[in-house]
């Protein structure tokens, strides 16, 4: 493990009851465990939770990298949910939780009797977090969502792609981890909270909902327009801002450079060797580049495609211009200062060693230690004897029984 991770315990004692699925739940789960929280992921005895098979693995094993990406730092019990007694087994591990959390389909965990208000009754302090595809009380709450249902329903999708194109689902997984670290940021604030009161909250939060939030900036738009935002692709309204190409003219060989302000338009005049426009009212303003935009775009482009991004970027930003080379996967996972600097780690997990990034934030100068997501029910006997005082003899007894 690289020496700069480094077990967290910021969350040492919490215990977090994990009834998630997928991305949206699981990415929250993930989080509280990489800042120190006791996760323990409850999964159907047969196959586990659908995301350990829905995408492709490594050889020899039944669990997805999918999986592992979102279940890291984790343990795993399993319980039939269909049985009383597995049912009374998650009730009781309610009792001693701090946290209870399900992201499952609308209405599932009700039918389960294990809704907010039974888990209430058993255990008063628990922060009780649920995270749906919709609101309560939207006219789609029933409704079935993954991430690009919300970001279609959430308004991303309206606002990416090209003026003249249609919308585009943006990249990043907003409506699932977007979504999950919101409800992780609440549930935070919930236990900071309940230190003084002793008493716990119910937590609610919709995927479409929390994609309003990551657009603020296009709500601004609209109220400083009275239209809806629209599409831009990656250009701005002012110049130059957007993607320039590079050599050698490759998929991913462009840049980003943005350079709305005076002073980085200066610098970057300075950089194309046209000083000679520095002061010229045709071009001082971003109101007034916007309106030449293709001649000033013209100019960035005839310097940066004589150059690879690489380059293109160590200069533009030696000179203090903001600008960012288009980089893919395979070059980001191949830079070695993220793994120096823990960003990127490598797991050994029982199926081999698997690289992938984990918590990027650094505490005093080190990041949270990345464990490998848990194999299915591989924490029965520890979890079921530590947290209900059950014997590894009796957990085999209910394996047997089909309890878990």
């Amino acid at each position: 493990m690289n020496e700069n991770s480094a077990p967290l315990g910021c969350l040492s004692g919490v215990r977090v009851l994990d009834l998630t699925q997928f991305e949206a739940g699981p990415s929250c789960t993930e989080a509280l465990a990489w800042l120190g929280a006791e996760v323990v992921k409850v999964e159907n005895p047969s196959g586990g939770e659908p995301g350990r098979t829905a995408f492709a693995g490594p050889p020899g094993t039944p669990d997805s990298f999918y999986f592992f990406e979102f279940n890291a730092n984790k343990k795993s019990v399993t319980v039939n949910l269909k049985s009383e007694r597995g049912l009374a087994l998650v009730k009781d591990m309610a009792k001693k939780a701090d946290v209870m959390i399900e992201n499952m389909a609308p209405g599932t965990i009700e039918r389960l009797g294990l809704g907010y208000d039974a888990i209430r009754a058993l255990n008063p302090g628990i922060i009780y977090a649920q995270v749906k595809g919709f609101g309560e009380g939207s006219p789609y709450e029933k409704n079935l969502a993954f991430d690009m249902i919300a970001q279609a329903a959430g308004g991303t999708m309206s606002i990416t792609g090209e003026p003249d194109g249609p919308p585009i689902k943006p990249g990043p997984s907003l409506g699932d981890t977007g979504t999950g670290m919101l409800m992780a940021i609440s549930v935070l604030g919930a236990l900071y909270e309940r230190r003084a009161t002793g008493q716990g909250r119910r937590l609610q939060v919709a995927m479409q909902d929390a994609m309003l939030h990551y657009i603020r900036f296009a709500f601004q738009t609209q109220a400083a327009t009275g239209q809806a935002a629209p599409r831009n692709g990656s250009r701005s309204t002012t110049a130059p801002s957007g993607i320039f190409p590079c050599a050698p003219g490759g998929a991913n060989d462009w840049i980003y450079v943005f350079a709305r302000q005076k002073d980085h338009w200066h610098r970057l005049l300075k950089l194309l060797g046209r000083e000679d426009l520095i002061g010229d009212p045709r071009y001082e303003t971003p109101k007034a580049r916007g309106e030449r935009m293709a001649e000033v775009n013209a100019m960035v482009a005839d310097w940066t495609r004589r150059r690879d991004k690489h380059e293109a970027m160590r200069i533009i930003g030696a000179a203090g211009v903001p600008a960012g080379a288009v980089l893919d996967t395979m070059e980001l996972t191949n830079e070695p200062s993220f793994t120096d600097r823990g960003i990127l780690q490598t797991v050994q997990h029982p199926a081999g060693p698997f690289k992938m990034p984990s918590w990027p934030v650094r505490f005093d100068g080190r990041t949270p230690k990345l464990a490998p997501a848990p194999l299915l029910g591989q924490h029965n006997a520890q979890v079921f004897g530590e947290w209900l005082g059950i014997s590894a003899a009796d957990v085999e007894t209910l394996q047997k029984e089909g309890v878990v």
